[in-house]
């Protein structure tokens, strides 16, 4: 058999080799004819055409600072800053961020062109040659699809990163699943898998993790898939996430406040408290413990009907959802709403303090229904819209092979599990 195989292999070699030389001459002679001088080019500039200068911008930096000692006209500088706020405002250019001046080559070496990186996608191009002109621009990105999984030990985010997954995939999971999961009380053994793509600039530099496109969160058991989905209908092109069998993800109201944080007191009617002489004083609210400056946002979308400060409470903001839920959140650092504003859910309200009665930084949630308080953590939250019945045999054939494919994804302790297996079988260790 061996010997029958190793003839089946040297046919194959021999008629692969097989070939008109005459063809491969002309082929050599082809390649040869097109190999050209590659262009160098950035941003969309032949750096060749110029004299380039890279840096960062330093403290006390300034653009007109810097274009004066590259010996640009102050009229083009002025024109700049009064013509081109909109695309680029000089006042707002940040210590750290790296730069390009293309100078020309001649003995003036004047600054034709600067190229300020606004991050590691997007970019500002002035360009002071013939008429001055200021615009934005992106990188060439090429998005590459993973796949990851994990199993919580102790936390979400540890979990994360012991898979060596950007930290972004993190928020991006709590998100999704922020109104259906609660991020409080994971469970040893709480498992998930997740498929989204990766940037990358020129093929190898790392730009980041983009949106989740497919996901499945196990928590106590319970199995919650999340898939994107275009919702034309509905929410006019916006992406939300939807479970296998339509519903949408998402409540009216986010089960917590913060990000990331931990619950320091529950809502509890029959609180005793000892510097009181275990009087029973009631908690009407949930206290998420926080750093100060954490940013608090709104649950909902509604209308702030109070931004103020009164006696314990401290710094506080309420907001009224509807005629039936409203909500509050005190002992802020400080407010970003003021009355009157209308905010929506997930907008920064303000940030985690002390001010009021309080033993140490946090946010105590405070929720109405129909004017009572009561325990969010215990109220049927309502659902968003879901997804149109006309939409649904597309998003079924959409979903079906990102279902199948979570389904495949194997957990790390499945990985170690299957190559003992091999390991056995080959007779190695």
């Amino acid at each position: 058999m061996q010997k029958y195989w190793g003839v089946i292999f040297a046919l194959v070699l021999l008629g692969a080799c097989k070939e008109d030389k005459s063809t491969l001459v002309q082929n050599e002679e082809a390649e040869v004819a097109q190999v050209e001088t590659p262009v160098v080019t950035h941003f969309g500039f032949n750096l060749d055409e110029f004299k380039v200068k890279k840096d960062t911008v330093r403290r006390g930096d300034s653009f007109g600072e810097l274009m004066l000692q590259n010996k640009v006209d102050y009229p083009k500088i002025a024109k700049i800053s009064e013509d081109f706020k909109d695309t680029f405002d000089v006042r707002k250019i940040r210590v750290g961020k790296p730069y390009l001046i293309l100078k020309s080559k001649d003995t003036t070496e004047k600054a034709e062109v600067f190229i300020y990186e606004n991050d590691a996608i997007n970019y500002t191009v002035v360009d002071f040659r013939d008429t001055v002109l200021a615009y934005k621009s992106k990188k060439e990105v090429k998005y590459l699809e993973r796949e990851a999984s994990g199993v919580i030990e102790t936390s979400l985010s540890e979990a994360i990163l012991d898979q060596g997954i950007d930290y972004n995939v993190t928020n991006n999971l709590s998100e999704i699943y922020a109104w259906t999961i609660d991020f409080f009380r994971l469970q040893k053994g709480d498992r998930f898998k997740v498929i989204y793509k990766e940037k990358y600039i020129n093929d190898s530099i790392y730009a980041g993790a983009g949106p989740i496109e497919a996901a499945y969160f196990e928590h106590n058991g319970r199995p919650v898939y999340a898939f994107a989905y275009e919702n034309d209908s509905l929410k006019g092109g916006m992406v939300d996430y939807y479970d296998e069998q339509a519903n949408n993800l998402r409540r009216t109201f986010l089960r917590a406040p913060v990000k990331f944080s931990r619950i320091s007191s529950r809502y509890n009617l029959k609180r005793r408290i000892r510097y009181y002489g275990y009087k029973i004083r009631p908690h009407k609210g949930t206290d998420y413990a926080a750093p100060i400056g954490t940013p608090i946002m709104a649950t909902a979308d509604g209308t702030v009907v109070e931004s103020t400060r009164r006696g314990g409470n401290g710094k506080f903001v309420k907001i009224r959802h509807n005629s039936t839920y409203s909500t509050q959140y005190l002992h802020m650092k400080a407010q970003n709403v003021k009355k009157g504003d209308y905010v929506r859910q997930g907008d920064i309200i303000g940030w985690i303090g002390m001010t009021g009665n309080t033993g140490g930084p946090h946010v105590c949630y405070r929720f109405w229904k129909n004017g009572r308080q009561v325990d969010p953590l215990k109220e049927e939250l309502p659902l968003a819209e879901p997804l149109d019945e006309k939409l649904r045999p597309d998003y079924f054939a959409y979903i079906n092979p990102l279902k199948e494919q979570l389904d495949c994804i194997v957990y790390p302790e499945k990985i170690e599990e299957d190559l003992l297996t091999l390991n056995e079988i080959d007779g190695t260790k």
